[in-house]
C-alpha cells in the first residue's frame, strides 16, 4: 500500500509533468520516448505515464503523437511537401505508423486531408485555420445525443 503524496510533493510532481509537456511541445520533431522524458525529470517511465495520464487525460506518447499530427496538418495544408516528407519533418520514423495515427485522429488519410484542406482553408488566416482544423480525440468528440 502506498501513501498519498504530501501537497508539496504533489505540486512538485505537477511541475515536473508540466516540464515534460513543455518539452514535448518544443521537441516534438526529435526522437522522444517515454524513458527519455522520464529520465529528464527523474521519474520512472511507469510513474510518468500514470501521472501524465491523470493530469492531462492521455499518455505522454499519445500527447506527443497528437502534437506531431497537428503540425503535420499545418504542413499538409501548406501543400509544398509530400506526405512522406511531412512524416519525417514532424519526427515520425515510420510512414505506416504516421498514416495510421493521422487517420485515427483526423478521420482521413494524410493524402486525402492534403487535397481537401487546400480548398477548405483557402483565404483563411493560418492562425484561424489551425484552431478550426485541430484534431478531435475520441474522448472529446460529442455523441449525437449530447448538446
Amino acid at each position: 500500500m502506498t501513501s498519498r503524496p504530501t501537497p508539496e510533493q504533489h505540486l512538485r510532481d505537477l511541475a515536473r509533468l508540466r516540464r515534460v509537456k513543455d518539452r514535448i511541445d518544443r521537441e516534438y520533431a526529435k526522437p522522444l520516448d517515454v524513458e527519455a522524458l522520464a529520465r529528464g525529470v527523474s521519474m520512472s517511465a511507469g510513474h510518468l505515464s500514470r501521472q501524465f495520464r491523470l493530469a492531462y487525460g492521455e499518455s505522454p506518447y499519445g500527447y506527443l503523437m497528437t502534437r506531431r499530427i497537428e503540425r503535420a496538418m499545418a504542413l499538409l495544408r501548406r501543400g509544398d511537401l509530400s506526405v512522406t516528407e511531412v512524416c519525417f519533418e514532424v519526427g515520425c520514423s515510420s510512414l505506416g505508423t504516421f498514416s495510421t495515427r493521422f487517420t485515427e485522429l483526423v478521420g482521413m488519410p494524410p493524402s486525402a486531408y492534403r487535397q481537401q484542406a487546400a480548398d477548405a482553408t483557402a483565404g483563411i488566416p493560418s492562425c484561424v485555420a489551425k484552431q478550426v482544423t485541430r484534431p478531435i480525440r475520441n474522448r472529446e468528440a460529442r455523441s449525437p445525443g449530447q448538446t
